[in-house]
């Protein structure tokens, strides 16, 4: 089924678009959340909260204003970004035993694994090297522009517009 074909279930709240819903999306965009969130069990709650969120809110979806899933991976980064910045997640972090802490060298790995199995490698490696820290910092660390205007130590504007000149690169290889 497509976007196109799901979109009217969607919106008649048809049960079986729920269902085909997370079916065809659920394993892209928890690895997403899996990006920004390294506990499993949190990534799954997020995930959840995604889908009920795109679920209770489809009717503010705009195809004039681009894709349906493009519109769901805004929901589930910003869902993501939300959980970091939670006072209770930052707080269940702070006591981590040195165990979590050992998967964290693979991580770097896995994300460049599951960048280059959706070919979007080959896309950011054609940036700017400036383009490229800019949108690891952004979109795949979490950062917000403040954070990485403050990471680069450069001023917050330039960081919104290298931000901008970027993305639009990024569209012209993607040719979107």
């Amino acid at each position: 089924m497509t976007q196109e074909e799901l979109l009217p279930l969607l919106l008649r709240k048809e049960e079986r678009a729920f269902t085909l819903l997370y079916d065809m999306y659920s394993k892209s965009l928890f690895s997403v959340i899996t990006n920004l969130i390294k506990d499993h069990e949190e990534a799954e709650d997020v995930l959840q909260e995604v889908f009920v969120k795109i679920w209770k809110n489809i009717e503010t979806y705009n195809q004039s204003k681009g894709r349906l899933y493009t519109w769901m991976l805004n929901i589930t980064r910003n869902a993501a970004i939300d959980k970091l910045r939670s006072k209770g997640y930052n707080n269940s972090q702070k006591n981590l035993s040195s165990d979590n802490f050992v998967h964290l060298l693979d991580d770097s790995n896995k994300l460049t694994n599951r960048i280059d199995s959706i070919g979007l490698r080959e896309f950011v490696n054609k940036l700017k090297p400036k383009c490229i820290q800019l949108i690891d910092l952004l979109f795949f660390k979490g950062f917000t522009q403040q954070e990485a205007s403050e990471e680069l130590s450069i001023p917050l504007g330039t960081v919104k517009t290298q931000n901008r000149m970027c993305m639009n690169d990024l569209r012209n290889f993607l040719k979107i």
